[in-house]
């Protein structure tokens, strides 16, 4: 097992994540009078919210594909 420094653990990052997003947004839904529409700014809270967990799945995904095509190329 590698010495992990303060980096969480997958499983805490998989709930924390969600977690975090969902209460950007509720708090975006209670307290910023454009809801709805203030989500396309890049200075809002809710824009984050919606931005993080799509951020970390796209990340995931191009990262193995990264990974296979280094794969790929060295076996050929």
């Amino acid at each position: 097992m590698a010495g992990g420094g303060m980096l969480p653990s997958l499983p805490t990052l998989t709930v924390l994540v969600p977690l975090l997003s969902l209460a950007g947004l509720f708090y975006s839904a209670s307290v910023d009078e454009a809801f709805p529409q203030g989500c396309t700014s890049t200075n809002s809270l809710c824009f984050y919210s919606l931005l993080l967990p799509v951020t970390i799945p796209v990340y995931v995904f191009f990262h193995l594909w990264t990974w296979m095509g280094i794969k790929l190329f060295r076996h050929n």
